[in-house]
Formats: C-alpha cells, structure tokens, sequence
C-alpha cells in the first residue's frame, strides 16, 4: 500500500475516536510537566528496588498499577541505532497519548541484558478509551435472582464450586461506559473500578495504533510491527501474582492462585470450572473456549454411556455370534480355503485363522451399530442446539449482547486496515469503511473447505477402520496432551536456567513473566483446531468404533486440566479479548453434523455386515430353526485356481482346485461365471434403501428438534428485556437529575422537558 493509502487508512481512525483522543492529548500535555517535577520532588521518597518484593505489579513509587510490559535487548548488529530510534519515538507518542511508562535498566535485571518498558494506564485515559471501545461497565447491582437449585443440583453438589469462586463478583446492570457519565457509574475507587483484563485491552489497543516513525515513505505503527522486527523482543499484561500462594498487601487479589487451586489443579478434574474468573482475567475469548470445551465434555458424557452399553452388547453377545462360530469351526471355516490376498508371494489361507479378528469385529458390528449410528446423529443436533442456547445465556450474562453490531467495527485489526486498499459505505453508520472484495478471500475459503472435506479418508473395511480410530483416540491423544504438558515446562525450566547470571538480581514480577512461554495469537486457534478434529472422528466415523466418545471424553476431562495449568503456571498472561461466540468453529461444526449422517449410513451399510446378514437372514435363509447358518458359506464366492492369470498366483502345486472370496458372484461351472449373481443386486439395494431411510429418518428428527428447541431460552429473554429496560429507566432518571439542575428554577422549561424524556421512555419501554 502507499503512503496516501496509509494515512487515510489513519486519518479514517482519527476520525472515529478524535473527540475522546483530544481529551487525553490535553491532558496529557497539560500534566506532563507536573508529573516529572512531582517525581523528582518526590524522587527521595520512591521504594528503591531492594526494597520491593519481587511480586509487585507496580511501579518504584508502589502506587502506580503496571498495565503492561515491554521488554527490549541492546543489539549490537548494524540496525541497533534504526531499533533504538524506532523505540524513543514509539516511547514518546505513548507517552503523548497520556500513558505513564518506567524504564528498568539492564543492569538491574536478573540476567544483566534485559531493559523492560512497564506502562500505566491513568484514569483519564482509562475512561477515554473505555468509552472508545464501548466498554460495558456496572450502573446498579441487578434485582434478578440467579437461578435457583433444583433437586438434581444437589445431586450434584461434589462437583460444584464455591459460590465466591463460581460467582466473584455481583451481577449487575451494565451501560456502554460514557466519561460524560462518571456520575451514573458505580465507581467506588478509581483504581478499582477497571478490572485488569479491560485495563491490558486499552493499553493493547493503543500499543496496537501508536506510530514509531516514517519508512521508506510510510507511516509505521503497531506494537506488532516492532516485535517482528525484533526492535522489542516481547510484549505482555502481567500476572497478578504467583500462583502457588496469595498475593500479600498491597498487591489487590490474586486471581491467579485462585484460579490455580480452584480450576487447574488436576485433583479437581470432577469439578465444574470457574467461568467468571476465567472470563475476568482472560477475557471473553479464552473464557468463552472454556466453555465450550466444557459444555461438549459434559455432552460427550450421555454418547460414552450409549456407546459403552452398545459395547458391552457386542462383548457379551460375541461368543453367540453364529458367523464367528462358523468361521472358527475347524469342520467349516477350518475346511474353506480362501485365495490369496495377493499375486505370487501370498499364499492360500484357511479362514478359521481369522477366527480371534471375526470375535474382535462383531465388538463393533453388530445389531447396536446401526442404533448406535442412529442416536449419535440426533445426539449430534442435540449438541448443537443446546450450546445455541447455552451462548445465548453466556452472551447475556458476559454482557455480550449486541456486541457484534456495536463495537466490532471500532476494534479493527490495524494490520488488517493497512492491508485493505479497498473501501465500501457501511450502510449502517454511512462511513467508509476497510472492505476485503470477495475474489481475494476465495482462494482462502477454497484452501479451508479442502482442508475440511478430503481430511482422516477411511480406506479399508470396518475392522481396519475401527483400528485407526482406536489408535488415533487413545495414543494420539495421551501423546498430545504429555506433549502440551511437557514442552512449555522443559521451555521455561532452560529459559530460567539461562538467564540467572546474576542472582543477588531482584527476581521480579516482569522478569519472571517474561521468562514464561508465550501463548501466541494462534494459540487458541490451535486448542479449538483440536477439539473439533477429535469431534469430527467422534460423529464422522463413530459408527466404526461406538467407544470413539468414551475416549474423548476422557481425554477432554484431562485436557481441561492441562490447558488450565498451562495457561496459569506456564504461560505469559494473555491479552483480554472480546468474543460473542466461537466464531466460524461453529458453521465447522455444523457443517460435520450433516456430513456425519451421511459418512454413518455409508459406514454401516458398506463396511459393515449387517445389510448383508439381513437380506440373508430373511431372502435366502433355509433353516427355520437358526435363521443365520450357512451364511459364512453364502457370503463366500468359489473361484477356479486354472483361472488365475499368468505369474499370478502361487507357484506350488496344491491338491485343491478352488479357493473362495468375499463376494457374491456365479461360480466357474455358470454360463455367467464371475459375474455379479442375484443376490449382490439385492444386497446393494437394501444398502442404499438404508442409506436413504436413515438420512430422511434422522434428518426429520434433526429439523424437528432444531424447530422445537429455541436457540435463545425464554427465560434469558425475559432478563435482557428486564436489564434494557432498567438500563433505560436509569439513564432517563440519570438526564432528568442534570436537566433538572441545568435549568435551574424555570420550572415551565423544566416540566416541557420532563414531559419529552418521560414520552420516550415510555416509547422505549413499548418496544420492548
């Protein structure tokens, strides 16, 4: 892109928050001489270094919260002086925007390399850029009960949470926060009032769009920019303290150790998780993960019953199986000689030497599989119609609702805004706007739907299938979750070990998170990337392997844990984020619910034998008495040894002058030898009369419970209506207060305005 480009790109951002930007700008001006003279009077009375505890989290003069960290290291190359340029003017514009910054030099850190930049974000910017990013912030504590415990919550006590753990903090009516407004906020203590999550999402968002200089003639922006090119080696929010033990005054509390013992312990692996905590140190997006991830564990717990008792019938029905008695009979499958499975070097076989694989396979083919088939595809829309509604209450409850439409639209990537060259007119708030035309994203969409429908081709027949599943459920999925455990520790445990060169060094807050892995920006594209490839096996090809959502879900209650004493122990602290929902996993998701009811019907009704045995069991059986003997032998074709082509077949000669395979073809004394008999044509439509039968079967059902079950519960409805319209009763008490003391004692002026406001309360609250 060109300059010109650029700086429209800029100037179109400038507009939007100008307003609320100039008052930080003159603050900031106006006060920045006031701040260095107090500092320097107050110089003599600031905590020196060696008297802070190495769990501080604020700056030398212990009342300052740091907000965020950046950290640097002297290059000596030849672009040190570009690097050090490109710093002080990016530490200068900070600074214009209002922002507090305290410099560590190297020589007081651990290591004797290291500079760290620690932030601070003061009120006045605090409250111009909450207002910028429409921040939702509490105006009165809400009159609407949580929901009350019903007699199976009581069942289900051992597994709950403390209320002061399950619930920190009150619920309350929220309103877009407005610095013209302080008054209607509920803000007991300014350093309080922002949580730490809101507070390292201002300072990232102004990071993420401060300049640092012209180049090549282009303006250059973005904390992004400067760490890719190594000018910083690191940017993060800090950890409110250590996670083994609380934080002492006057550090505020430590939700991190709160988190550590109540969520990521793997003792409590039974326990439900702390939504809100999470949600409050790492923002709605991380959180909002949390809570899929614990709502399809608690799913997958109804599909691993069904298909462990689907199991359990094929265990204890295996040793009735009449095909696996047959095939182990010495005196039938003991005197059947198969072809060989390949030219020249395989040779002929018996089948009872397949005897132990037939037991093995009837675990997983048998009369449950199509049921089992049959209930995952419903099991599947349950899952998916319920966490609709499970979102719903999460938007509601996260202040979430309308976020998209408010707020997306202000919080643009800046990369992504320099990216674009082209605009379009939002038809919604009439302002150009960054526009991605649709040829330039096609290629995208075409290299994400390959991925999604050639991706785990299931070659071979069932017990093959059923083989791979099994591998890919229980040692892929034990290996993945050592591996996440294990290569974070071994990480940090070699960075700790490098940088402790000086050691009487105070080991402080920043060092010690900067000395932790970081969790990355595709870090949770990779967690999510997991848990919807295991969903894909579990309703793709479960009909194959019916303990397919056991496995899972074990492996999803160990990888809560895993996750959670990652993200505390071993991780930097993320940057708090926004999100309503799980994004495009969802149509993902939808998208594997429908493909899944196809893949089972083809599953079972073409790797499978029970299509097969039924057409026998009821067209060509003869015995009355026990319907499925002789089906071994009918389901075996006999092929004439002289028939096999040159170099073919075995070289030795055998005293037999046939062999057999699994197919349904005329034998070699037919006119029609080799060629598809009868009973193949019926046997193929009964397969694909299934196939139709249990789609239209349980797509009906799926439309009937999608109709059925609405994706926002009646009673979340009812308290975002009871919220909007308290929200509007307090701005409209809010405005008649100050409309009241504005117009002083003109009291007819007055009454005409009460009359205006009171009419569009009650037009709002008709609305509603």
């Amino acid at each position: 892109m060109g300059d010109p480009d650029l700086l429209e790109v800029l100037a179109e951002e400038g507009e939007k928050v100008n307003k609320h930007i100039d008052y930080s700008f003159q603050m900031s001006e106006q006060s920045l001489s006031s701040r260095e003279t107090s500092f320097l009077i107050n110089e003599e009375t600031m905590f020196q270094k060696n008297q802070q505890s190495k769990d501080s989290i604020f700056f030398r003069d212990g009342i300052r919260q740091i907000d965020f960290v950046l950290s640097y290291v002297d290059d000596v190359k030849k672009d040190a002086e570009l690097k050090a340029e490109r710093r002080k003017e990016f530490e200068t514009n900070l600074r214009k925007t209002g922002l507090e910054l305290e410099i560590e030099d190297k020589r007081d850190s651990e290591d004797g390399r290291t500079y760290f930049v620690k932030i601070h974000a003061p009120w006045e910017v605090l409250v111009t850029y909450a207002e910028v990013l429409g921040i939702k912030m509490p105006i009165k504590e809400s009159d609407i009960p949580r929901p009350k415990h019903t007699p199976i919550s009581y069942v289900l006590g051992p597994v709950r949470l403390p209320l002061s753990v399950k619930y920190p903090h009150p619920e309350y009516f929220t309103a877009q926060f407005s610095r013209h407004r302080q008054e209607l906020f509920l803000i007991e203590d300014q350093a309080t009032f922002f949580p730490s999550s809101s507070r390292n999402r201002i300072v990232y968002y102004i990071l993420s769009r401060c300049p640092f200089g012209i180049e090549d003639g282009k303006k250059r922006f973005g904390i992004e920019r400067l760490l890719n090119s190594n000018t910083y080696s690191s940017a993060y929010p800090l950890h409110d303290g250590q996670y083994w033990k609380p934080s002492e005054p006057p550090n505020p509390t430590n939700e991190r150790y709160t988190l550590h013992q109540n969520w990521a312990r793997f003792s409590y692996f039974y326990k439900e998780q702390p939504l809100d905590l999470i949600k409050n140190y790492y923002g709605e997006k991380i959180g909002i993960y949390f809570v899929f991830l614990g709502f399809y564990t608690e799913m997958l717990f109804f599909a691993a019953v069904v298909g462990l008792a689907c199991f359990i019938y094929g265990l204890l029905s295996m040793e009735h199986n009449t095909s696996s008695t047959e095939i182990c009979d010495p005196e039938i499958g003991g005197q059947m000689i198969m072809c060989p499975l390949c030219d020249q070097v395989c040779d002929y076989w018996r089948l009872n030497s397949t005897c132990l694989a037939s037991k093995f396979s009837h675990l997983f083919d048998n009369e449950s599989t199509v049921f089992f088939a049959i209930f995952m595809g419903i099991w599947v829309t349950l899952f998916l119609e319920f966490w609709k509604q499970r979102q719903a209450r999460l938007e509601y409850e996260w202040d979430l609702v309308d976020f998209e439409e408010e707020q997306q639209q202000l919080q643009l990537r800046p990369e992504f805004e320099a990216m674009c060259k082209h605009r379009k007119l939002n038809a919604v708030t009439k302002e150009m706007e960054p526009y991605m035309p649709l040829y330039t994203r096609i290629p995208w969409y075409f290299l994400s739907g390959a991925t999604v429908t050639l991706w785990c081709d299931p070659g071979g027949c069932l017990i093959e299938l059923t083989t791979q599943l099994t591998i890919i459920m229980t040692g892929k999925q034990i290996f993945g979750n050592i591996k996440e455990a294990i290569y974070p520790l071994a990480l940090n445990w070699w960075r700790r070990r490098k940088a402790r060169t000086n050691s009487e060094k105070l080991y402080s807050r920043w060092e010690q998170d900067h000395d932790l892995e970081s969790f990355g920006p595709l870090g949770l594209f990779y967690e999510y990337l997991e848990t919807v490839t295991q969903f894909g096996f579990v309703t793709l090809f479960v009909a194959s392997f019916p303990l397919a959502p056991l496995l899972a879900l074990i492996n999803n209650i160990v990888e809560i844990r895993v996750d959670a004493w990652k993200l505390t122990t071993q991780y930097r602290r993320t940057v708090a984020s926004k999100a309503h929902s799980i994004g495009v996993w969802q149509d993902i998701l939808y998208g594997m619910a429908v493909l899944s009811v196809a893949t089972n019907a083809f599953i079972v009704a073409f790797t499978s034998d029970i299509i097969p045995r039924l057409v026998y069991y009821y067209a060509y059986s003869t015995n009355a008495t026990q319907p499925m003997t002789g089906y071994v032998n009918n389901s075996l074709s006999v092929f004439l040894i002289a028939d096999f082509p040159n170099h073919t077949a075995p070289s030795e000669k055998r005293d037999f002058i046939t062999c057999r395979y699994r197919d349904y073809r005329y034998p070699p004394d037919d006119e029609n030898k080799y060629f598809h008999n009868m009973q193949f044509w019926h046997v193929l439509a009964a397969k694909m009369t299934f196939i139709i039968v249990m789609e239209h079967v349980v797509f009906l059902v799926k439309f009937l419970l999608a109709w059925m079950i609405p994706d926002v519960p009646k009673d979340v409805v009812e308290r975002i209506k009871r919220e909007k319209l308290m929200t509007i009763k307090i701005l409209h008490d809010f405005e008649l207060n100050k409309l009241k003391e504005n117009l002083g004692i003109n009291s007819n002026e007055f009454a005409k305005h009460v009359m205006i406001e009171e009419n569009k309360a009650q037009l709002a609250k008709s609305t509603l």
